[in-house]
């Protein structure tokens, strides 16, 4: 039974009670592991959840706490043609059941020969735990829809572009205000809420051509965003920040295919951002920066076995930066910060 990550950044999480989460792809379904106690270092699982016909599977969580699943299904009717919707499914609590997989349709429901062609789901959930869905139609087209009040979910909106690839990133900022990412043949498209709840409006692109699916983005100062992508012709990371403009940031390294994990926190006393991918050589590669100031310079340093996937990475209840990444023997891995100066790392553990 093959086993991977998850096609998204953010597939390690901690929940409101302080335990981590990782959960991964396998054949049918969904594996879960859960931290026994805050901070570890004991782990359950894996715990299988059946999912079939899934093609593609991402989450998002809420301030929360709740996960919310999004997974693109692809199943056959009678006549053998594809039928493709987008699914869902929440996890309220850590290490509690999923609840029910239900279909929240296809934007193609009148052209329907375009309905094969649905594109990979990214979410996003505000502050008031509205989940809000994003695709990438048959026409390369961006489309949205939001969950509704009493849960009921709204219509599909269209964005109207025709240059949006698969790998679109949305994430909301600590006001709730959501901003979304889509990769482009020759830049990254963008949308911001003004507000909380408000319309999703086109801003300006970046002017940043990233690899598809390798987007991440990181609430690096108040109500602020930074992009990072693997540069679609392969000069390594590049970050770019909205609110600053110009040229997009290298930041080197060599990633693979898979998205750039990305986390902010405190090291030595100093604001910074870690960042971690999938190398050409198959391992794991983490660096850190200050936050914001990617012009300090920064060093990759390849760590552990050889992954499937992109490694992911959170904060453990006790702050520490903790990496994980699916072993090609489809095992659960991972690192947690060492109690010293700067971002060395314990020795690996295989769960």
């Amino acid at each position: 039974m093959s086993t991977g990550p998850l096609e998204c950044a953010r597939w390690l999480l901690r929940g409101r009670d302080g335990r981590l989460t990782a959960y991964a792809r396998s054949e049918g379904g969904l594996l879960r592991w859960t931290e026994t106690a805050p901070g570890g270092p004991d782990w359950s699982g894996p715990d299988f959840f059946e999912a079939p016909d899934l093609t593609y599977l991402t989450l998002a969580q809420g301030a929360d706490g709740y996960v919310h699943f999004l997974g693109r299904r692809e199943r056959r009717d009678g006549a053998g043609e594809p039928l493709v919707d987008i699914v869902h499914s929440i996890q309220y609590q850590s290490g509690r059941p999923l609840m029910d997989w239900r279909s929240i349709g296809n934007p193609h429901t009148k052209l329907v020969e375009r309905a094969p062609r649905l594109g990979a789901p990214a979410a996003a959930v505000d502050a008031r735990g509205t989940v809000h869905v994003f695709v990438r139609d048959a026409v390369n087209s961006v489309r949205l829809r939001r969950e509704g009040k009493g849960g009921k979910w709204e219509g599909w909106k269209d964005f109207k572009v025709r240059q949006a690839l698969d790998g679109i990133v949305a994430h909301a900022t600590a006001t709730g205000r959501i901003e979304v990412y889509a990769p482009g043949a020759e830049a990254t498209l963008r949308w911001t809420q003004e507000t909380q709840g408000g319309d999703l409006v086109r801003a300006d692109d970046l002017p940043l051509a990233a690899t598809p699916g390798s987007g991440a983005v990181l609430e690096t100062g108040p109500d602020r965003f930074t992009y990072y992508a693997a540069d679609a012709d392969g000069g390594g990371v590049l970050a770019h920040r909205p609110a600053d403009g110009g040229a997009a940031l290298p930041l080197g390294g060599e990633p693979d295919s898979g998205t750039t994990a990305a986390l902010r926190t405190p090291i030595d006393g100093h604001d910074c951002t870690v960042l971690a991918h999938r190398t050409r050589s198959g391992r794991p590669a983490i660096g850190a920066f200050p936050t914001e100031d990617e012009g300090a310079g920064l060093w990759w340093s390849e760590t552990g076995e050889p992954c499937v996937g992109a490694p992911a990475l959170a904060l453990d209840a006790r702050g520490r930066v903790v990496i994980a990444a699916v072993g090609l023997d489809g095992t659960l891995r991972l690192a947690r910060q060492k109690a010293e100066a700067g971002l060395a790392l314990e020795a690996w553990t295989t769960l």
